[in-house]
């Protein structure tokens, strides 16, 4: 009874999925991807029947901001995928 004792009284480690840096690289990546999908909304006219070309089709919504969305995914995938200091 005294060994099972002994075997089963190790040093604790951690189990942790994730480490700090990890949640550190999934915040910015939330962050960049609601900046992404902030910059793509809009475009909304006061008047329903006239269309404003250059508000709805503009270098923000069309380019910059999926490229965003597209940056935000890809650091959520890092964040997921980089492992720990501790493993």
């Amino acid at each position: 009874m005294s060994e099972q004792k002994k075997q089963t009284a190790g040093p604790a480690t951690s189990n942790q999925l994730f480490d700090k840096g990890n949640y550190m690289w999934m915040l910015i990546g939330l962050g960049v991807l609601a900046l992404g999908f902030f910059l793509m909304a809009g475009g909304k006219s006061s008047d329903p029947k006239v269309f404003n070309a250059d508000e709805v089709y503009s270098t923000t919504r069309i380019t910059i901001a999926p490229m965003l969305i597209i940056a935000g995914f890809i650091i959520e995938i890092f964040a997921i995928m980089k492992k720990s200091k501790s493993n």
